[in-house]
């Protein structure tokens, strides 16, 4: 029944517009992180800080890892999208489909139970600053009603090298959906996300 119910709201169509130009605030510029003591000893222990919370119809959350890699290895894992379904749970298809400058537009199909969750990603590279933004490319239209995050990359030492990664999400669902598909998609890809980058960017 509710697969059923799940597949009335899915009609992604790269022909098409999405419904709306934009309902969550995107990250235009990533907040500051600001993390107690205890965090950070969590960090150094190798272990990832969660920071969650819950907003209209689906979740919002900072997830945190320090890895044991450069800046540079780092990145080179986040931008390689088309391992994705290689090394990331329940991402099915992931294709770059177009670059603009620092735009790179990205289409992702996750496999949720068996259900193809289709959607399509605008993300604006700002390596210098160590980050990357994205929102949901609203001349597709897509299975989520809205979507929007970022990667911040940050140095901690370099002999050894450890980089810190930030990764933020802000998913909005469209119609109605079950709370425990929603928390698959929200929660377990905030707490995967972290994870799938520092196993790729320590692998030998």
């Amino acid at each position: 029944m509710f697969i059923a119910l799940f597949a009335l709201v899915l009609a992604a169509d790269p022909a098409l517009p999405h419904e709306h130009r934009g309902k969550a605030t995107p990250f235009t510029t990533p907040p500051a992180l600001t993390l107690t003591e205890a965090e950070l000893a969590t960090l150094a222990a190798g272990k990832q800080v969660l920071k969650q919370g819950q907003v209209g119809n689906g979740g919002r959350g900072v997830a945190v890892m320090d890895v044991n890699a450069s800046v540079e290895r780092v990145w080179s894992r986040i931008l390689s999208f088309s391992s994705y379904p290689k090394w990331v749970d329940q991402v099915a298809t992931c294709e770059e489909y177009k670059r603009e400058g620092d735009k790179i537009y990205v289409r992702f199909v996750l496999d949720v139970l068996g259900v193809g969750v289709e959607y399509y990603v605008k993300h604006t590279l700002r390596k210098s600053a160590g980050t990357m933004t994205w929102t949901l490319d609203y001349d597709r239209l897509s299975d989520l009603d809205d979507s929007v995050g970022f990667w911040r990359v940050t140095p901690i030492s370099t002999d050894p090298p450890v980089t810190r990664i930030e990764y933020s999400v802000d998913i909005r669902f469209k119609g109605w959906i079950p709370g425990f598909i929603q928390s698959m998609i929200a929660e377990s890809g905030l707490t995967s996300a972290t994870s799938w980058v520092k196993k790729q960017s320590e692998a030998g």
